[in-house]
Formats: C-alpha cells, structure tokens, sequence
C-alpha cells in the first residue's frame, strides 16, 4: 500500500472513532471512504464496527469501487462512487446512522429544508444565515445502484449544490473536500438536525 493509502485508512480511523464518541454510527453501521489522487478509493471493509476500526478494516478499491484485493467492501460502496462522480474536488465520503438524521428521515416527506441557521455558513458557498438548505429524503432500498441511479437523477435536477441527503430510516450522506471538510460537514449537520428535532417537540437523552 502506498503512503497516501496509509495516511487516508489513518484518517477513517480516527474518523470512527469521533464518530461512535458522539453515537453516530452505533453497532457496525455506517461505512466511509477516502478518494486517492490517482482516482482509487480507500473504503471501510463491510460489517466493521466503526469505533474499533483498525488498519486492516480499511481496503483499496478501484474508482468504480471493486475491492482490488480479498476482502468485501461496504455493500454501499456504489453510493460513494455516485458522490465522487458527481463532486469531482470530493475527498472524502461519510454515512452515519445518529439519531436525529434517522428520525428525521421517517418524519420527512420528500426533501428537508433547513433554513435560516447561522449554522449553514459551515456548508461551502453560504455567507448568510438567511437561506435555504434542500436536504433530499431518499427511500431506503436494499439494491444500491438502483438507489445510486435515483440519487444521481435527483441531484442532477436540483438547481442548487447538495450538501448531504437522508435515506429513509437509515442514516444521511455527506462528503467533503478532505476528510476534515466532510467532518466538518457532519458536524454542522448533526446539530441542524437536533434543531430540527427539538422544533418537532422530540428530544432523545
């Protein structure tokens, strides 16, 4: 493995770990990944608990996303390939299961719109809290490039930059310039969808 594979399995690590600290990804759920310079992808191998992860839980896949050794990568693999296709400067790609998106996801018909939340100057493009951020609500589905079609369509129809979407009842999507970038994405999302969920009246320990 090269260097730069290295330091990418080194960040989804400690991205893991951050993750599961705040409950974000509970069990073995979610799944992230890192995009190389050469186009190749480091992707958490399937089924790995994310708060325990280890260099051996993070493998090499070509661009379309097929594992270039034994190992199975995260059966989601193709939605990050989707977002990497879509976002060509994207670096780095993560799916938490929290509370708050997962919940959100089943009380949101269609699309999530997040609006005038000084918050929303953590996304790229926003100088102003008076605004409105479209967060697209997708049905789960257990085959992942029909799904990956269906968001590629969705995306290509909007007339303003996604920053992340929900999948019913699962989780959401985010992704960044650099794995720091997509954090900081998360982050800012994560509250927003606690804001939301407080303005609903729900509130969790």
């Amino acid at each position: 493995m090269t260097a730069e594979f290295e330091q990418a399995a080194q960040g989804l690590i400690a991205a893991g770990r951050l993750l599961y600290a705040n409950g974000w990804v509970p069990a073995a759920s979610g799944n992230f990944s890192a995009r190389l310079s050469d186009g190749r992808l480091a992707v958490t191998v399937s089924g790995r608990h994310k708060g325990r992860l280890t260099a051996d839980d993070i493998l090499l896949a070509d661009a379309s996303g097929r594992s270039l050794d034994a190992r199975r990568p995260s059966a989601e693999t193709q939605l990050h390939v989707q977002i990497y296709r879509r976002f060509p400067r994207a670096r780095a790609v993560l799916h938490p299961h929290s509370v708050n998106a997962t919940l959100l996801s089943r009380l949101c018909a269609g699309d999530l719109i997040l609006q005038d939340y000084e918050l929303l100057k953590a996304f790229p493009g926003i100088d102003t809290h008076q605004c409105a951020v479209r967060v697209p609500v997708f049905p789960n589905d257990q085959d992942i490039e029909r799904l990956a079609a269906r968001v590629e369509a969705r995306m290509a129809a909007l007339d303003a930059p996604v920053q992340g979407y929900l999948l019913g009842g699962h989780g959401f999507y985010t992704w960044g310039d650099s794995l720091e970038d997509a954090l900081r994405r998360l982050e800012a999302f994560e509250f927003l969808f606690e804001c939301e969920m407080r303005l609903r009246g729900i509130t969790h320990p």
